[in-house]
């Protein structure tokens, strides 16, 4: 299996490509199908490595799956006979958690693993256990397995202590079929917790309140599977901005959904870049001219997405001054500074901030991924730089990111996967 991409920098990206489904809406809506009677039928599904693990762990359950030619997956979850989520199949993937709230709310069971994922600090799910306590679950937590039994969730008031994407998902897959009413409050408003809930209503779910910090739920007393098309993503779109801003190119991405980008496109205004937008349209010309420094703190949804701030500190790595990204939501997500200063980089870290003054050019050099975002940066970096930079542990990338170099390749970059 391939290791690394190799890439020759130095050219500007310019052309245009298709936005891929949102990595971090299908895997939720994937566990969603566990809540269906019936057939269902996901639509613009990326090919991800996550999605593929999230395949086999539906499979390993006995889910029915098709995977069609265009992005499309047919799932039935009625004939389930096993509602384990084993250590083998997810232990490198953290949506893994988000299959514990539907089978209990549909099988009154479950076993999962404790999840893994990037390294990216802690991320404990003790606010998901805590949630489907207070709906009347009984809990386990023993030999690296989250052991979960209910006869019939109840409908609860949440109050989530912090802001939780996957916690806010999980408990609101679960309320679907509690009895009587959920409310899920200091919820996530993400739109891939949006997109979640639009196919969760789709189904036959009662959800009031989806895109703001209160969700209320009545429960119901079954689902039934649906088609459902998912949103587009939002950080590959930001991720491939941020590339063309860098080599000073001209890009238009499709099938895009621009307002769940308005943090992302200010900064890269702010950078100095002209940004256009239609309906469903980003256009971003940076005329060949060197990136302007953009300070960035990372929040919830719609602040600045941590998702993005390792991309924007490769773009401020060459930008023409100083600039201070602040990280407010994982403390270990800096680990791509030391590999970018290997390419020339002037990044200082003190605790939560990068500061980095910018240099004319970086070189191409041999570096590390050491999770996915990091990746990604390390990527658009390479695409910037003088030469040759080889990325190392891309399995990293292929996590999230559909196809990235022949996407890259299609804007005019030279990269080749070794």
């Amino acid at each position: 299996m391939s290791n690394k991409i190799v890439i020759n920098g130095g050219r500007k990206l310019s052309g245009q490509i298709k936005a891929s489904g949102a990595k971090n809406a299908v895997l939720p809506i994937l566990t969603a199908t566990l809540l269906a009677e019936g057939n269902s039928h996901i639509q613009n599904v990326p090919h991800l490595h996550d999605v593929t693990t999230m395949n086999e762990l539906l499979a390993h359950m006995g889910a029915e799956l098709t995977v069609g030619a265009h992005s499309d997956i047919f799932i039935n979850t009625n004939h389930l006979h096993n509602h384990t989520a084993p250590y083998d199949i997810v232990r490198t993937m953290r949506a893994s958690i988000l299959a514990l709230g539907p089978l209990l709310a549909r099988y009154g069971q479950a076993k999962v693993s404790l999840p893994g994922g990037c390294q990216i600090g802690a991320r404990p799910v003790d606010l998901h256990l805590k949630g489907l306590k207070a709906m009347g679950a009984d809990i386990d937590v023993s030999d690296g397995y989250i052991h979960a039994h209910c006869q019939r969730l109840q409908g609860a008031r949440i109050i989530m202590d912090k802001v939780t994407v996957t916690g806010t998902e999980n408990i609101l897959m679960a309320a679907c079929l509690a009895r009587g009413e959920s409310l899920i409050e200091n919820a996530a408003i993400e739109p891939e917790v949006v997109d979640l809930g639009r196919y969760l209503i789709a189904m036959g779910a009662h959800i009031e309140g989806l895109g703001s910090s209160k969700i209320r739920i009545q429960g119901v007393d079954k689902l039934r599977g649906v088609a459902h098309h998912v949103l587009p993503d939002r950080i590959e779109i930001g991720s491939f901005l941020v590339a063309a801003a860098m080599t000073g190119g001209n890009i238009t991405i499709t099938h895009t959904q621009p307002d769940d980008l308005d943090a992302v496109l200010l900064k890269l205004t702010e950078a100095g870049a002209e940004i256009r937008t239609t309906e469903d349209q980003i256009y971003l010309d940076m005329h060949e001219k060197r990136p302007q420094p953009v300070d960035i703190r990372t929040a919830p949804h719609p602040a600045f997405p941590t998702d993005m701030q390792a991309q924007f500190c490769a773009l401020n790595a060459i930008a023409d001054g100083t600039s201070v990204i602040t990280e407010t939501l994982f403390e270990n997500r800096f680990m791509h500074v030391d590999e970018l200063n290997r390419m020339g980089a002037n990044i200082a870290v003190e605790g939560n901030q990068a500061i980095i003054t910018g240099v004319e050019k970086l070189s191409g050099a041999p570096v590390t991924a050491t999770d996915l975002r990091a990746s990604a940066s390390l990527v658009i970096a390479g695409l910037a730089a003088q030469g040759q930079t080889e990325v190392h542990d891309i399995h990293y990338i292929d996590r999230g990111y559909e196809a990235i170099e022949e996407k890259l390749n299609q804007l005019g970059a030279r990269i080749i996967r070794q």
